[in-house]
């Protein structure tokens, strides 16, 4: 196993330098969270980059991104990402043609990437996904991007770390 590699920005990271010419241009999908603050500021900053980046917030044009409250009948009541859904109201969401339709456009842009970009915090949609870029063999980077997130040991499956300061990462500079 490769020891893991530490960089205080995104640019630093070999693989995510600025793209100068097509065949350097990474495609990314960037797991993390909603309530992450940082999230949109990594997408942007990876785009300026010249990558090609999957935003799961805005998966395609004229489409947002899947929220359980999207799913309908007690879903919508319990709210996302609260622990408040009960299993019945889970299981009939899981299944409605808006869940499936979110998943689809989630795990083919997995498919198209040849890099997973981590973003914590962020939570366990964002970790199975990043395991199945892990699993399929992709680049996968994790960006430590505030105080507030938990370590893990099976972290050491990707190969980069992105340690940013508090200012570069709220403002995207290297």
């Amino acid at each position: 196993m490769n020891s893991p590699r530490f960089y205080s920005s995104l640019g630093d990271v070999p693989h995510l330098r600025g793209a100068i010419s097509p065949n350097r241009s990474r495609r990314i999908y960037v797991a993390s969270s909603w309530r992450n603050a940082n999230q949109p500021m990594i997408v942007e900053t990876l785009r300026a980059y010249g990558h090609e980046v999957y935003d799961f917030k805005n998966p395609a044009p004229g489409q947002k991104g899947f929220g359980w409250r999207d799913c309908g009948g007690a879903a919508a009541e319990d709210g996302p990402g609260k622990g408040a859904m009960t299993i019945a109201s889970y299981v009939e969401a899981i299944q409605s043609n808006r869940a499936k339709e979110g998943f689809a456009f989630d795990i083919d842009a997995l498919d198209w990437a040849d890099t997973c970009v981590m973003v914590l915090p962020c939570g366990r949609s964002a970790h199975l996904e990043a395991g199945y870029a892990c699993g399929q063999g992709k680049h996968v980077i994790w960006v430590l991007s505030d105080d507030r997130w938990e370590p893990e040991l099976m972290y050491l499956m990707g190969h980069d770390f992105v340690v940013p300061s508090r200012p570069e990462v709220r403002h995207g500079t290297d």
